[in-house]
């Protein structure tokens, strides 16, 4: 019940239905710990891109969207502490890829 009580407190300010993976870790003692993280990265490129799932056959010319590179520089930013990159164009860099592979055409702008 605890852990309820504490996940709902910190995860209140989030909108509902948004995926959060958690972290957690329990001790011996019956106490834990755990972390939230970012959405992944696919929830914000959908949403970005205003689509509710991605391709299901990608790379045979039909794009089933778009998605600009300010909007993949925002999301880097907000990802940043969980993703493996050295800095945000890196970040940017695999979020377009990420986008390409579901489908969506990426743009300047």
């Amino acid at each position: 019940m605890a852990f309820c009580k504490e996940f709902n407190a910190t995860t209140q300010q989030m909108e509902p239905g948004m995926p959060v993976p958690v972290v957690i870790t329990a001790f011996a003692d019956r106490t834990f710990t755990f972390i939230t993280k970012t959405p992944p990265n696919t929830y914000f490129i959908k949403k970005a891109a205003k689509i509710e799932k991605g391709a299901t056959a990608t790379g045979k010319g039909a794009s089933i969207g778009r998605v600009t590179m300010s909007q993949l520089r925002e999301i880097a930013e907000q990802k940043m502490k969980d993703m493996n990159a050295n800095d945000v164009e890196g970040a940017v860099r695999m979020l377009a890829g990420s986008a390409r592979s579901m489908g969506l055409t990426v743009v300047e702008g």
